[in-house]
């Protein structure tokens, strides 16, 4: 992809999303100016982010989520920031986030709201306040016209497959977001001399074997007896050399996974029987981006993107990343 002269062309991720659209006759634009919604958000995020130790943003609130877990500040103010960047789109109907009891129907949108988001607004934000990459991670389905559209929950509870698109970003050395409508997955860069995401890798392939796992060692008594096997079989010399690499932020972990190749693992626990990763805010897109970029996820007993959710703030096991490597675990793992 060059111009005259050898320079790489400027495409930001919305020229690129509307490039995608021309694939389809009927599209109107409206998906587009829904995922505008999500980058303007994530920019402002971003520059928070940025300037966390510059801002009164660092530390807890002191409140407690849906989830158990003690909010931090900028958790609160991210998902302020989407529900604000959403709630005057027109055309988005339902809002769902992982610090949310319940999702938010956006009256205002009545029938144009025709798509349904949901988000972890800052995954990994205990790492906050030393500096980690964090990240914000999205999904969208579509307002399902078979169903009723006041029953709110029958509405968000769709399995994976449905999504019409996934992503992250990832707010590191760099803010690079990455996402998929089901055609390739594509990376952009957040180039702060212009305010914009611009494409840097495009239909980005995982590669479908990696010596690296990503898990936390540390609950390893814990884990079912078919992954403490898996770990002993990666660090003996029959592995031909694995790497532990483990940040513990969904985000980032999965980010080096999809450039990098190998495998995350999140199984169960003795204390956390059903998982701890959410199924509709983290594992759902995640997968999506998984498959999409030639990689698996599995919940251990099956492909992720076929579950189908029960509850809101639902949690799963997750095996997830290049294909090879997710086999190799269930071959050790067979709940």
């Amino acid at each position: 992809m060059t111009v005259r002269g050898g320079a790489r062309p400027i495409i930001t991720v919305q020229q690129h999303i509307l490039e995608h659209q021309r694939h389809f006759p009927h599209a109107t634009g409206e998906f587009s100016w829904l995922l505008s919604g999500i980058t303007l958000a994530t920019k402002i995020i971003a520059s928070h982010v940025q300037r966390a130790g510059l801002l009164d943003v660092l530390g807890d609130t002191g409140q407690v989520n849906v989830q158990g877990e003690v909010v931090q500040k900028l958790d609160e103010l991210a998902n302020q920031t989407i529900h604000r960047c959403l709630g005057y789109r027109g055309n988005v109907g339902i809002v769902v986030s992982e610090e949310d009891d319940e999702p938010r129907v956006i009256h205002e949108a009545g029938e144009k709201g025709r798509y349904i988001v949901l988000f972890d607004p800052l995954d990994g934000s205990s790492n906050i306040d030393v500096n980690v990459s964090i990240g914000t991670i999205f999904s969208i389905l579509r307002v399902r016209e078979e169903i009723n559209r006041q029953d709110v929950m029958s509405q968000v509870l769709q399995p994976g497959v449905q999504q019409l698109a996934a992503g992250y970003v990832v707010y590191g050395s760099s803010v690079v977001m990455t996402y998929t409508t089901g055609m390739g997955v594509h990376m952009f860069t957040l180039d702060p001399s212009i305010g914009a995401y611009v494409l840097t890798r495009e239909y980005v392939t995982m590669p479908p074997k990696g010596k690296t796992y990503s898990i936390n060692e540390a609950y390893r008594a814990t884990f079912p007896q078919g992954i403490q096997d898996f770990l002993d079989w990666a660090k003996s010399d029959d592995a031909g050399g694995y790497s532990l690499r483990y940040v513990g932020s969904l985000v980032a972990d999965f980010h080096r996974t999809l450039l990098k190749g190998g495998v995350f693992l999140y199984p169960p626990t003795k204390k956390d029987q059903k998982g701890k990763l959410r199924l509709l805010y983290e594992a759902n897109p995640m997968a999506m981006l998984a498959e999409q970029a030639g990689g698996a996820a599995s919940d251990g007993t099956g492909r992720v993107l076929e579950k189908k959710p029960s509850a809101l703030h639902e949690r799963t096991p997750l095996i997830l990343g290049s294909k090879g490597e997710v086999e190799k675990v269930l071959l050790f793992w067979k709940p």
